[in-house]
């Protein structure tokens, strides 16, 4: 996946021309109102570098999975209002529920250079959009004479918007945030700078079998830390208690220890955890913890994050990095008590010369929520997509876009 090497935004002559931008204006709201904007502020770049180039702009995202057409609650209009203000200037909002209607179709016939035109949420079309249905695509790209991709948070998803537009508009390239997520991401898993360091925490194995192995391949040391460590500790003979433990997948994390073994590669788990009686109800509640070796696990103790001498060792091997790469929390961050290991490594983070990039989801959510995010090189702005972008997987809406 490493230096695709795909058409972008500057290569690219857009004067005149109907610009059709994915976006990921995936945003969360509370009462109509936008309560993080991050993900609009992060395609700025590449809408007004179209706007200033004069193309005239239509952009398109999902928002929410409705179930049963469209819905209110899931209208783009609030995003709409925020670029406005955003850009500066009148993003018009093209309210149809078949997003690509009269009105979309009215506005768009009546654009100049540098306008900018949202179409409704694509997921209001249901399963033509989900299942990459020929007609919505055909639709879709009526609109324009160029597709620019920029949603990698939608890139994994073989989707009318992300990948089916592509079979009827000719002109395709990647936008800003899409090249650089391929740059970061790619150069880290392909040619990172060693010594390399990739940390996998988070709740479940399952989610990240291809991950592990594929990252065991490539990086110097694996660092396992979350929920998923305790079935690790299982394989390696160890009680667990009441910890989380995919029993279908001890034999896995069996054969991924002989892998790191004859590979020469470092795997860390957890030497000690933090340990209580049962899980916090609700998950910030206060909570009677102790710190116990991971080999001395009670029957009746329930490891939720790691311990003070693991957040040593995981930082120790942070210190002499070049490049970290860092998927999945440590603990229930949730709860301020069991966030000490997810705080100790993202710290760990913040402290090193290295090139560190963050893998999106939990990890993402925890360094912004820690105040951290202005020390790392880079936040993938894709929790499913960076995964599967780790495991080495061709991602559909990055596939589909011209090589240069």
């Amino acid at each position: 996946m490493a230096g695709l090497n795909k058409v972008s935004v500057d290569d690219i002559n857009v004067k005149g021309k109907k610009v059709l931008v994915r976006c990921d204006f995936n945003v969360p709201l509370k009462d109509g109102v936008i309560t993080n904007d991050n993900r609009i502020t992060a395609a700025l770049p590449t809408i007004k570098k179209l706007i200033a180039d004069g193309g005239k702009l239509i952009l398109c995202s999902h928002l929410g999975k409705p179930k049963n057409g469209p819905e209110d609650k899931f209208s783009l209009a609030p995003v709409a209002k925020r670029l406005s203000e955003l850009l500066g200037k009148e993003v018009v909002f093209a309210n149809d529920d078949t997003v690509v209607g009269e009105n979309a179709k009215a506005a768009v016939a009546s654009m100049k250079d540098g306008d900018v035109v949202l179409l409704q949420n694509t997921r209001f079309r249901g399963a033509e959009e989900t299942k990459n249905g020929a007609e919505f695509s055909k639709e879709l790209a009526s609109l324009a004479d160029v597709f620019v991709m920029d949603a990698f948070g939608s890139a994994h998803r073989a989707h009318a918007s992300t990948a089916g537009v592509t079979d009827y508009i000719k002109e395709t390239a990647v936008g800003y945030l899409m090249q650089k997520e391929i740059n970061f991401l790619g150069n880290a898993v392909e040619t990172p700078v060693r010594p390399f360091v990739a940390i996998l925490g988070g709740a479940k194995v399952a989610d990240k079998l291809n991950v592990i192995s594929n990252l065991l391949d490539k990086c110097d040391t694996l660092i396992i830390g979350g929920g998923m460590a305790y079935t690790f500790l299982v394989a390696k003979g160890y009680e667990v208690g009441t910890s989380l433990v995919d029993l279908e997948k001890v034999d896995y994390c069996k054969e991924m220890l002989v892998k790191a073994e004859k590979l020469g590669k470092k795997l860390l788990l957890p030497v000690d955890t933090t340990v209580t009686k049962s899980f916090p109800d609700p998950i910030d509640a206060p909570i009677d913890v102790t710190v116990v070796d991971a080999d001395k696990i009670s029957a009746d103790m329930m490891g939720l994050d790691i311990g003070t001498k693991t957040q040593k060792l995981f930082a120790e091997a942070v210190k002499s990095a070049k490049t970290v790469v860092w998927n999945g929390p440590m603990g229930v961050f949730e709860n301020p008590i069991l966030a000490k290991g997810t705080i100790a490594v993202a710290k760990a983070l913040a402290e090193t010369n290295a090139t560190t990039i963050i893998g999106g989801g939990d990890s993402a959510a925890a360094v912004i929520q820690l105040g951290f995010a202005d020390k790392m090189s880079h936040i993938s702005t894709g929790g499913g997509a960076s995964l599967e972008y780790l495991e080495g997987k061709v991602l559909p809406g990055i596939a589909v876009i011209a090589d240069k």
